[in-house]
Order: C-alpha cells, then sequence, then structure tokens
C-alpha cells in the first residue's frame, strides 16, 4: 500500500506559499477575473504542491461539469475525457463531495479503465481531485497530477484543500458580482421605465387636457387593449414613435378590469 510520502520544510517553498496568498487575497476585488484567478490557482498548485500538472472543473446551473483552468493542454484534454466518459476521480469527487486519490494509476485500469490508461499514457501516475465546496453544495473539483507513484503528504492535502477553498471564494464571489449586476440591471431598467410613465403622463394629460390619474388610466387601458407593456408603450409617447394621439383618445377601463 502506497503511503504519503513526506513533505519537507522548505523556507522557499513558504515564501512562495505567503506570496500565493496574499496575491489571490489582493486579486478578490471588484472586476476581477475569475479565470484568470483559478488559472494562477493551477500554475501555483503545480509549483507548490510538486505536482506535474493541475485543472479546475466547474458545474453550470444544470450541474455540468465544464473545464475553466489547466496548467497544461494535457490536462484540459485528461479533465475533458472523465466529463466526456463520466469517469475518473474528478467525477468521483464532484459526486461524492470528498477528496479522490489514487497513489498508483499503472494499477487502476479496473477503477478508472478508459481514464488511468489515457493518464499513464501521458505520464501521469498519480492523481488527487480536491473538492470545491461551499458547505454541502459541490461548485467543482481542483486536480492533481503527479509523475511519480505516490499519494499526497498530508501537509499538502491541506494546503491543496486551502487553495480550493480559495477557488471557492473567488467562484462564489464571481456569482454574487454577476446576481448583483443583474439585479442592478434589473432595477435600473425599473427606474428608467418609471420615469418614461411619468412623463407620458404629463404630455398625455396636458394633450388631453386632464389629470395625472386620468392620463396614467389611459395609458395602462391603450397598453392592455393592445397586449403592450405599459413602460414600452410609455416610452414611445416619450420619444414620439407613438402618436399621443391614439393614446390620449382612448377611454380608461373600469378599476374592477
Amino acid at each position: 500500500m502506497l503511503e504519503p510520502t513526506r513533505s519537507p520544510a522548505n523556507p522557499a517553498r513558504e515564501a512562495v506559499l505567503t506570496q500565493t496568498f496574499v496575491q489571490l487575497a489582493g486579486s478578490l476585488v471588484e472586476g476581477f477575473d475569475v479565470i484568470d484567478l483559478l488559472t494562477v490557482l493551477v500554475d501555483r498548485g503545480v509549483e507548490l504542491l510538486h505536482a506535474a500538472a493541475a485543472g479546475i472543473v466547474l458545474a453550470d446551473g444544470a450541474g455540468a461539469l465544464h473545464v475553466m483552468a489547466a496548467s497544461s493542454e494535457e490536462v484540459r484534454l485528461l479533465e475533458e475525457l472523465q466529463i466526456r466518459t463520466d469517469e475518473g476521480p474528478c467525477l468521483e469527487s464532484f459526486s461524492t463531495g470528498a477528496i479522490v486519490s489514487d497513489g498508483d494509476l499503472q494499477v487502476a485500469q479496473l477503477r478508472w479503465p478508459r481514464f488511468a490508461p489515457e493518464a499513464v499514457g501521458r505520464d501521469f501516475l498519480a492523481v488527487s481531485a480536491i473538492p470545491l465546496r461551499l458547505r454541502s453544495r459541490v461548485l467543482g473539483v481542483m486536480s492533481l497530477f503527479h509523475a511519480a507513484p505516490g499519494l499526497l503528504p498530508q501537509a499538502d492535502v491541506r494546503l491543496a484543500h486551502a487553495m480550493a477553498d480559495v477557488a471557492t471564494v473567488a467562484i462564489v464571489q464571481d456569482q454574487a458580482i454577476r446576481a448583483a449586476e443583474a439585479r442592478s440591471d434589473q432595477l435600473q431598467h425599473a427606474l428608467d421605465g418609471r420615469v418614461a410613465i411619468e412623463q407620458a403622463k404629463g404630455m398625455l394629460s396636458e394633450r388631453a387636457h386632464v389629470g395625472l390619474d386620468e392620463a396614467f388610466g389611459r395609458l395602462r387601458s391603450y397598453a392592455r387593449s393592445n397586449n403592450r407593456r405599459l413602460t414600452a408603450v410609455a416610452a414611445e409617447i416619450v420619444r414620439g414613435a407613438l402618436p399621443i394621439e391614439a393614446v390620449a383618445d382612448t377611454p380608461p377601463r373600469g378599476t374592477t378590469d
């Protein structure tokens, strides 16, 4: 049975580690590029965890996995293979939410009959897949590929977990920013619509010599009668695309309509 190899103290490695997390923390600001950050993570994962290559896959809203970062084309192809064949450490880690490791892919053909030979053929002899988890939700997986047999030392497992946590924070923050932008766009659209409605009401009130409430009633009645959105009708009146007379002469519907 393969045992985890011991990870010796290395001052230079500790300095790179500190620099990495400082850099990653500084990257998590408004407007950051999540793909670039994930690429930095896989590159530093190779450097800090003595891996031959690394990759990150993420799930979309429907749960389908996609390769988001890879330190090499070889890894990108291996990650794509796992997704395409629904087999491999990445898929197991994503489905279970646990670390999946194999210290000798040369004898893993029974476990992964399609993935293992492909990995060995690309000179990867060991693999560890670390889930990117937010509580019970698995967002994706970070995979580490090694050129020599052996399991990750526990210190490296903890470091891999920390790097996966950073990736998870980045992904969640990116999703939150996108959701906030979508909400902001929706709110701005609503505000713009409200302004157009107030302007159209004033124009209708002046043209038809009625109060603002009556003008709004006619505007609303026209929109309903023509199966149009109220804000769209108002905007067309304001910019002159819809003759104001067509709406000014529309009698308002009853309040129970």
